[in-house]
């Protein structure tokens, strides 16, 4: 697959390199182009009108200027103040605020003045609620199939809390790709994913399969301290649960009080990773230090003609 990095520019994005380990400087090749395009304007000035909250915003994506520079976003629902304390998550920490009701409407709004051809949508950890959120994401995929029926719709949902009706809440309304991220390897859950579990994730991973035609997807963000073994055994445990599409990226600390990056791995390790991957059966992947979760989202719609039937052998 060809080289996923954005390349240098003579404009980047800032970036607090003093939260990285040793206060060591970014490589060459984890330089993005600074935001500002007409494109990043018209979205920004659209969410804020629409009072929506972005994954690309609130988790600081160094790819926020390529990617609204061409119209795609992630839009996170259930508000901006999640329930987890993720070790590499920039998102606000506390006690979220009621469910706005009306935002999954706001939301397909949204979607259609953007006249996206497919859409993501995420949220923060809601533990809270006894659906952790599952019937805003089903309204939300609804809205937008009414309003957008040309418009293909990938979820990347939290783990629910192992609460697998809420998981078929999600699948019932039919999202095209149903996306939850293992995000590092079992021995890193405890600074990485201290509220969740590497087993409960793979079982989610797993039942969507049997739940829905969706394929699947996953990711995980490398450089924290994983070892390559362990990052292959993840990655042979995601094949082993059907996964069809996958990323790979790079991990950048927030801030200094968040997980330190322990190296940075070079294009080649990530093309190495990729290859080892495709071997493996995922169907599409993604791999390279800038790629983020929802990086080309939009391009693998089409490059996947697949349903779970054909991947994971379901016969629901």
């Amino acid at each position: 697959m060809p080289e996923t990095t954005t390349p240098v520019t003579e404009t980047t994005t800032p970036v607090d390199e003093t939260a990285l380990t040793g206060g060591r400087r970014l490589p060459r090749w984890l330089k993005a182009q600074a935001p500002g395009s007409e494109g990043y304007l018209r979205l920004k000035r659209l969410v804020k009108a629409q009072r929506l909250n972005t994954v690309c915003e609130s988790a600081h994506c160094p790819n926020i200027g390529e990617c609204w520079g061409h119209g795609t976003a992630t839009f996170m629902i259930l508000g901006d103040v999640c329930t987890r304390s993720c070790g590499f998550c920039a998102i606000a920490t506390g006690r979220p605020g009621i469910v706005d009701e009306a935002e999954p409407e706001r939301v397909a709004v949204a979607i259609a003045q953007l006249g996206l051809q497919h859409a993501v949508i995420t949220s923060v950890n809601r533990d809270e609620l006894a659906d952790g959120g599952a019937r805003i994401f089903a309204a939300t995929i609804q809205h937008t199939r009414q309003r957008c029926p040309q418009t293909s719709i990938e979820v990347l949902i939290p783990d629910f809390q192992g609460d697998w009706d809420a998981l078929a809440t999600v699948l019932d309304a039919g999202p095209d790709i149903l996306n939850h991220n293992i995000e590092t390897v079992p021995r890193m859950y405890p600074q990485m994913r201290p509220q969740a579990k590497h087993e409960r994730s793979l079982e989610l991973l797993d039942r969507a399969r049997q739940l829905s035609p969706a394929p699947t997807k996953s990711g995980m963000m490398l450089g924290a301290g994983e070892r390559r073994d362990e990052t292959e055994d993840t990655l042979r445990q995601l094949a082993d649960v059907g996964c069809a599409i996958l990323t790979l990226g790079q991990y950048l600390s927030p801030s200094s009080e968040h997980v330190p990056v322990d190296r940075f791995l070079s294009p080649e390790e990530f093309r190495e990773l990729g290859d080892f991957a495709r071997d493996l059966g995922f169907r599409h992947v993604e791999s390279g230090p800038m790629v983020r979760s929802s990086y080309h989202a939009e391009q693998q719609v089409g490059l996947l003609d697949i349903d779970n039937t054909e991947v994971n052998g379901n016969q629901a």
